[in-house]
């Protein structure tokens, strides 16, 4: 997997609604209802993860959930990534 540059890193991030980039990695914060809600979110973002093979790197706190995502590999961004955006973004909008 090869590491994008920035031009491919702007390209992506208009296809994922709500993700920032800083520090080689994209974050963003999703709000829940409620602790359940989230735990239900991150069981299911858990099993996509384990699919792709590739990890969120992530901060519950009841109904709050920060998730980063980077390739540790190549210390930045990879398409992968923004797969795994693209899908943890489909999750949270069937909820």
């Amino acid at each position: 997997m090869e590491k994008l540059n920035e031009d491919q890193i702007h390209q992506h991030l208009e296809k994922v609604e709500g993700w920032d980039y800083y520090d080689d990695a994209i974050h963003t914060t999703f709000e829940f209802d409620n602790f359940m809600d989230a735990f239900s979110v991150m069981t299911r973002i858990a099993l996509i993860a384990e699919k792709m093979e590739h990890h969120p790197d992530w901060h519950n706190t009841y109904a709050t959930l920060e998730i980063t995502l980077s390739t540790h590999d190549v210390n930045g961004l990879t398409e992968k990534d923004f797969k795994l955006a693209a899908a943890i973004e489909h999750i949270v909008g069937d909820e």
